[in-house]
């Protein structure tokens, strides 16, 4: 993968954002060095088969941190890796690696949510990720969410794609390769597999696509 900054670059410029915000200290700073290499590896294979322009050029994985979505990612696989390996000493820095994507990026996207090893975004202000199962090929625009409802959260297959505004909560199932269209409410309901929904309760309208229909919207390289 090609790198626009170096891993050393990288630390920098995280810890210059959240020493102007937060704090960080020597330990934290140790802490953001220590893992750089393996979230750079996190972002190599989540972008690896992504269909989008900017995430490759001629035929080589590209991670540019300052293209808002791709950084967005790379801080969610920051706090996320720190979380998983480094919870006992740095929670805290966690916090502030989450906060710190809601306030450069406009997204609510916690560490502990488990996200797949591939998923993309495009324009992620003001979206909502909860505490959902996700799979493979995951997408989203801006103003999403995914979330519970009465203490049940929604379980999404591979390559789902929700559109600006889209919604899915509670005891949702939906299948793979569905496009859940912009501003659609999508609670407590199952969607097969090659969907296309939209409308809210009460009034969806639910078409089957083929997989030809389907490929055009695709945003990864991926077998269900």
């Amino acid at each position: 993968m090609e790198v626009v900054l170096t891993g050393n670059e990288l630390v920098e410029l995280v810890s210059r954002q959240l020493k102007s915000s937060f704090i960080l200290s020597n330990e934290e700073a140790d802490c953001l060095h220590s893992v750089i290499d393996a979230v750079i590896q996190r972002c190599s294979i989540c972008f690896s088969k992504c269909r989008n322009k900017y995430y490759s050029k001629d035929e080589k994985t590209i991670f540019n941190p300052f293209h808002s979505g791709q950084y967005t990612i790379f801080l969610y696989w920051l706090s996320r890796t720190i979380f998983l390996n480094y919870r006992d000493r740095c929670s805290s820095l966690c916090d502030r690696i989450y906060y710190l994507n809601r306030m450069l990026n406009g997204i609510d996207l916690f560490y502990e949510i488990d996200m797949p090893n591939y998923f993309m975004l495009e324009h992620p202000l003001g979206s909502v990720l909860g505490r959902a199962v996700y799979a493979n090929g995951f997408t989203f625009s801006q103003q999403c969410t995914v979330g519970g409802s009465k203490g049940i959260y929604p379980v999404l297959g591979t390559n789902v794609i929700l559109f600006s505004g889209a919604k899915v909560l509670g005891n949702s199932r939906i299948g793979n390769n569905v496009l859940i269209s912009a501003n659609t409410y999508v609670l407590d309901l199952e969607i097969p597999d090659y969907s296309l929904i939209f409308g809210r309760p009460r009034d969806y309208v639910i078409k089957s696509i083929d997989e030809e229909y389907f490929s055009d919207f695709r945003s990864f390289d991926l077998l269900d």
